[in-house]
């Protein structure tokens, strides 16, 4: 088959690729904050998370080695690819938890008052007050909050007397549940953050329509009650909305069970979609499996181009609303998907290798040391990953909330739009296309070792940051962190795994990299941010990359040098050549008729 026919036969594998990056990328990066909205602690949301890549761990191998067993790659890729969409899409009718916003109301002599001092001693952000005023949502002058009072029987006689509000002079006409309802009216330049707690000084109140002074009397009773309130501007919901289930009692609700089984759903489909879509990838090219990269970049074009466009139209589907709207990013990935479905259904794909015992012959490979090797690579690389995916925006809100004054707040989502964006065009687009000829020129165990560098490299810049802004330019080397990693990962499981066992070496491969690899990385990463802060945790990943890199290619050089097997000439040989020798390797890679 000539290689323009091939190329021809590959256009729907480009297709898939963007399309279906394309489909996740709207809900994938906006998925931890929905479920915060949705009324979830973080420390329930960093526990799904962590559960997350232990499906993935799970599902990718147990699916590779039923679609190299059974023949029926195609058709486990279109299934989960429905089982992608499906879970995505449901979550959004998924109720929120209980939640309350609960705030003081004081009514005194001299000025009324609402104040939230927040509970569990957790801290209120010192720009707050800042954001509150800038807040497009918001009345540049006067904030208006609907209150929902609880009151004690004697109240009514000074909201009568002093307020003014002569129906409620008579008994008859009190609240049966003896709520007081009414609109209070705020100052903008009356909000102030005092000891930790936000004050609101009341300039007064409508109630029936009619506006009442707020007076109580200094030699009265304490007029002094708690209230739900709706205010309207977002940063004040978002800052006094809390949950009213603790994080003890959340695993008894319906609405956890059910997202964390969708969660799960829609992971374990995108786990398997991804192993055994590169297994057919790599299947229809052949001989030429260091052209995956110019296969894998559609993934970052469809990713780098939808995950912003999501974000773009959320923020203005959310116009004067107190959340964010996220409707359109579900239903934009149950469309994209169903075209991907569509569009892979046309895939001229048929399985033609079998292997008889695909456990055996898989196992078989571990009998190279390099192999071995190659494996703990995949799980040191995620560990690295593990701490740019959870933690990198993290430490740049850090860096950004010691400059001076409080204008960070009002940048930094755009910086971190633009990191996205110089991951996904700047880095690793450009190293995808490249890959192929990276790879023929240096093979792959060098460029194992490259990765090594360019984490150590990147985590050591990240440590320097005084800036956040001077990020930028770091982010060009997400193309040697993750574009050529992920391209080398998975052309050198395609080459290595023996003929049948394809999905399976692509399942496998994977689940160390992210069952392992992201998920320990998660961890440990966590836990260091929490007693060391971003700028160490960057240093200390940094140094131990760099110590890894070295020892990588000390024992690179050891097997090469020393142990004489056949497998050496993978990356010692001419570098042209390096390829062809893998498929002439038979105690590794096992090829032949």
């Amino acid at each position: 088959m000539g290689s323009i026919e091939i190329d021809q036969k590959l256009l729907p594998m480009k297709a898939h690729y963007f399309l279906f990056n394309a489909g996740t990328a709207p809900v994938v990066p906006f998925m931890p904050t929905l479920v915060r909205q949705l009324g979830f602690s973080t420390v329930v949301v960093g526990t799904i998370y962590t559960v997350l890549p232990i499906v993935g761990m799970l599902v990718k191998p147990l699916f590779g080695i039923i679609a190299d067993r059974f023949q029926r790659q195609k058709l486990l890729f279109l299934l989960f690819q429905i089982l992608s969409a499906v879970p995505f899409f449901l979550i959004m009718f998924i109720p929120a938890i209980p939640q309350e916003s609960t705030v003081s109301f004081h009514c005194h002599a001299g000025a009324s008052d609402l104040r939230y001092c927040p509970p569990n001693g957790t801290t209120l952000d010192n720009c707050l007050t800042d954001r509150i005023v800038t807040d497009e949502t918001s009345n540049p002058t006067l904030l208006r909050c609907q209150m929902d009072c609880q009151t004690e029987p004697w109240m009514w006689h000074t909201i009568c007397k002093y307020w003014k509000v002569e129906k409620y002079c008579d008994p008859h006409n009190i609240p049966s549940d003896n709520h007081l309802r009414l609109t209070g009216l705020v100052p903008m330049n009356h909000i102030e953050l005092v000891d930790d707690c936000l004050f609101f000084l009341l300039k007064g109140a409508e109630l029936d329509g009619d506006q009442v002074p707020l007076y109580c009397p200094a030699n009265t009773t304490d007029f002094r009650t708690s209230c739900q309130v709706k205010c309207d501007n977002t940063e004040i919901m978002e800052a006094v909305t809390q949950s009213k289930i603790p994080d003890s009692e959340v695993k008894g609700l319906y609405q956890f069970w059910l997202l964390f089984l969708l969660l799960i759903l829609s992971w374990a489909g995108m786990a398997v979609v991804v192993s055994v879509g590169d297994a057919i990838c790599f299947d229809m090219l052949g001989d030429r499996p260091h052209l995956y990269g110019n296969q894998r970049l559609w993934g970052s074009i469809g990713w780098g181009i939808f995950s912003l466009l999501a974000g773009f139209l959320v923020d203005q589907f959310s116009n004067g609303k107190a959340t964010k709207d996220y409707t359109v990013v579900f239903y934009m990935t149950i469309v994209i998907i169903s075209v991907d479905i569509l569009v892979s259904s046309k895939l001229k794909h048929t399985q033609t290798r079998l292997s008889t015992n695909i456990v055996r012959d898989v196992s078989q490979i571990f009998a190279s040391v390099r192999i071995v090797v190659f494996f703990c690579w995949c799980a040191l690389v995620g560990l690295g990953t593990a701490l740019i995916w959870n933690f990198l925006f993290w430490h740049l809100e850090d860096l950004a909330s010691l400059q001076e004054g409080c204008g960070h707040t009002t940048w930094i989502k755009t910086l971190q739009g633009i990191v996205m964006s110089i991951q996904c065009f700047g880095g690793e687009l450009p190293f995808f296309f490249l890959s192929g000829w990276i790879l023929k020129k240096i093979g792959h165990i060098h460029a194992m070792s490259v990765v090594l560098l360019g984490f150590g490299v990147r985590f050591v810049l990240y440590s320097l940051l005084v800036d956040p802004w001077w990020v930028i330019p770091i982010e060009f080397m997400n193309g040697i962190t993750f574009g050529l990693f992920y391209a080398t990962m998975a052309s050198y499981a395609s080459i290595v795994a023996p003929p049948g066992t394809e999905a399976t070496m692509q399942g496998l491969v994977g689940a160390v990299f992210e069952g392992v690899g992201v998920s320990l990385g998660s961890l440990l990463a966590g836990n260091l941010f929490f007693k060391v802060g971003g700028s160490k945790t960057f240093r200390w990943f940094g140094v131990g990359a760099l110590i890894l890199f070295v020892v990588h290619v000390f024992i690179q050089f050891l097997m090469g040098g020393t142990l004489g097997s056949r497998d050496t000439r993978i990356a010692y040989t001419t570098p042209e050549d390096a390829l062809h020798h893998m498929e002439d390797d038979q105690p590794i890679v096992q090829r032949g008729k």
